[in-house]
């Protein structure tokens, strides 16, 4: 009985699942935010590598 009341008193693993749940939570939050930003950045960098490639042949 000594040992069950231990198991049920103990809460050291609670954090970590805690800790765990939160990270995911973020994970998933910067999966969402680069995925809507993704035809922006892909936007952006097409123009700038056009203007690169433009001011290489005007020389």
């Amino acid at each position: 009985m000594n040992l069950f009341s231990r198991f049920m008193n103990d809460e050291s693993g609670a954090t970590a699942i805690e800790y765990g749940l939160i990270a995911a939570i973020v994970a998933v939050g910067i999966i969402g935010t680069l995925g809507s930003l993704k035809g922006y950045l892909n936007d952006t960098f097409t123009k700038v590598g056009n203007e690169l490639n433009t001011a290489n042949t005007a020389k």
